[in-house]
């Protein structure tokens, strides 16, 4: 409605005065009341609420730039510390079966060395054996070829 005014007042001005390129008449402050309406209507219905709403999106942007930080530095702070958790066991893993083939060794060493002594023990009875069976076979012979001599004796005697 302002600008319908506005409009009737400089067509009304300018067909009084037909004037050069520039007139500095009523229609200059009214154009310029125009614009100051304008900019506090414009500021006020348009402006302002976009510029609300573009500094809740910064602000919500900055919380979240904020929190992703956080989050990653938090990640990176369990990713090492898991990083060395895991190195930790590996170690002990490591240790532990270099430990577990330590005493496996020693026991087969051990069980090797038993049955070593067991074989020799084994080997010394049937060694010991073996001289007894051979002296009892000698004893035997001896007393076969005793007898077997006196036969003979008696049978070239009797002759």
């Amino acid at each position: 409605m302002i600008e319908l005014l506005s409009f009737n007042l400089a067509e009304s001005l300018q067909a009084e005065s037909r004037g050069g390129l520039f007139d500095f008449n009523a229609t200059l402050p009214l154009m310029a009341l125009q614009f100051l309406i304008l900019m506090v209507v414009l500021d006020n219905i348009f402006y302002k609420p976009v510029a609300k709403i573009l500094d809740d999106r910064d602000e919500y942007i900055r919380n979240s730039l904020t929190t992703a930080s956080a989050s990653l530095n938090k990640a990176n702070a369990l990713t090492l510390q898991y990083e060395q958790e895991l190195a930790d066991a590996r170690k002990d893993a490591q240790e532990l079966i270099r430990n577990s083939q330590k005493d496996a060794q020693e026991i087969v060493s051990i069980k090797i060395k038993t049955a070593q002594k067991d074989a020799e023990l084994l080997i010394a009875e049937a060694s010991q054996q073996l001289m007894l069976q051979k002296e009892q076979a000698i004893k035997t012979l001896e007393n076969q070829v005793e007898a077997l001599s006196d036969q003979i004796k008696v049978k070239l005697l009797k002759y």
